[in-house]
């Protein structure tokens, strides 16, 4: 596994699952972008009260997060490239330790973008 050493948010230069990048919106064009993210697996476990309360009521197992791992790990990437937005992005591996997502990114501001009409409510947007 040659990710593992890799950056957490990496650029890449093609797709790795070309069918789903394209289902969600890619195009092999100028101002578009595909960057793999690395997230952590697994569940979170929350701190387990201090105060007395039976077991039942700790709220410590079957916790369920807010947010899914594939939306923190677009949101971390939106982070690492400010002047982009997220199109979408899809599950391309995982180990024991990670999650890898890939997230398809468009620039707004780029002219093959804006001219065309698929994309241009991206390039309208605020």
């Amino acid at each position: 596994m040659e990710w593992r050493t890799q950056p957490v948010v990496m650029r890449i230069d093609r797709p790795t699952r070309l069918d789903r990048a394209r289902a969600l919106g890619y195009k092999a064009k100028q101002g578009f972008v595909v960057v793999r993210v690395r997230v952590r697996r697994g569940g979170l476990r929350k701190p387990r009260p201090r105060a007395g309360r039976r077991p039942k009521r700790m709220g410590v197992s079957g916790f369920t997060p807010g947010k899914s791992l594939k939306i923190i790990g677009q949101e971390r990437t939106a982070r690492h490239f400010p002047n982009l937005k997220v199109l979408n992005s899809y599950w391309v591996g995982e180990d024991g330790r990670f999650k890898w997502y890939e997230v398809v990114m468009v620039d707004p501001s780029h002219p093959a973008v804006a001219t065309d009409v698929n994309l241009a409510w991206v390039a309208q947007t605020p």
